[in-house]
C-alpha cells in the first residue's frame, strides 16, 4: 500500500479550495531543547527548567503579543536563581530553529504554481517571527499570514480561527488547515474546515492529492 493510499481521506474538498498552513513544526523546525541542550549539561535539569520556569504556557503569552523584554523580566523576578538561563531563552532564540521542515516548502511552491490560494495561521511572537521571516522565501507565497501576536489570541482557541475565517472570506469547507498540533486541527474541524495533522511532507503530499487539492 502506498503512502497516499495509507493516509488518503475519504472526503474531498472543492477543487479551488484554499490551504492554511501552520508555520512552526510544519514549515519551520522549532524546538527549545535544541538551544538548551547547549546550555545545560544535565538533561533532567533542562527538562525541569522547561517544565517549570520557561514553560510552554509562558511562551504562549508572548505568542499572544506580550513583549519579550517584559516576559523575561517577569520570569527573572519570579525565578532569580535561573536568571541566566531565562535570559538565554529569547536572547539566543534563533538557536532553537533547526531550519526548514524537509519537503514542505516544495509543496507550498507547487500549490502556488497551480494557483491555490495560500494562507498561514500561526502562534508566533511578532518579535521572533521578524528574526526568521527572511530565511524562508516560501512565506512570500502566502496571501496573508495571521500571527497570533497581532491579534492577541492563540490556537487552539476558536477566536483566532474565527478572525482568520472572517478575513479570508471563504466558507470553512473550502479551507484545508494543516498543523502539527492535533488540538489545533480539532478546533479547525469544529469550525467546518478540513483539518490535517502534519506528520511529514510525504504524508501531507498524499493527503492533499487524495483531497483533490494538489494536482
Amino acid at each position: 500500500m502506498s503512502a497516499s493510499e495509507r493516509v488518503a481521506p475519504k472526503a474531498r474538498v472543492p477543487r479551488d479550495a484554499a490551504v492554511v498552513f501552520d508555520i512552526g513544526g510544519v514549515l519551520m523546525d522549532w524546538d527549545p531543547r535544541r538551544l538548551f541542550r547547549a546550555v545545560f549539561a544535565d538533561e533532567a535539569r533542562m527538562d525541569w527548567f522547561l517544565a517549570n520556569v520557561c514553560t510552554g504556557e509562558w511562551n504562549a503569552q508572548q505568542d499572544a503579543g506580550r513583549p519579550l523584554a517584559e516576559a523575561t523580566a517577569e520570569r527573572v523576578a519570579r525565578f532569580p536563581d535561573w536568571a541566566n538561563e531565562i535570559r538565554v531563552y529569547y536572547g539566543r532564540w534563533l538557536e532553537m530553529i533547526g531550519g526548514p521542515v524537509p519537503g514542505t516548502a516544495a509543496i507550498v511552491d507547487q500549490l502556488a504554481r497551480q494557483g491555490t490560494r495560500l494562507f498561514a495561521l500561526s502562534n508566533f511572537s511578532a518579535e521572533t517571527f521578524a528574526q526568521v521571516r527572511g530565511a524562508y522565501p516560501e512565506l512570500e507565497r502566502f496571501e496573508r499570514i495571521f500571527l497570533s501576536a497581532h491579534h492577541g489570541v492563540v490556537k487552539p482557541g476558536r477566536r483566532f480561527f474565527e478572525i482568520a475565517l472572517d478575513e479570508i472570506g471563504l466558507p470553512p469547507p473550502s479551507l484545508v488547515f494543516i498543523d502539527d498540533s492535533e488540538p489545533n486541527v480539532v478546533t479547525a474541524r469544529s469550525l467546518g474546515m478540513h483539518g490535517i495533522v502534519f506528520r511529514s511532507a510525504a504524508e501531507l503530499r498524499g493527503e492533499l492529492a487524495a483531497l483533490g487539492v494538489l494536482h
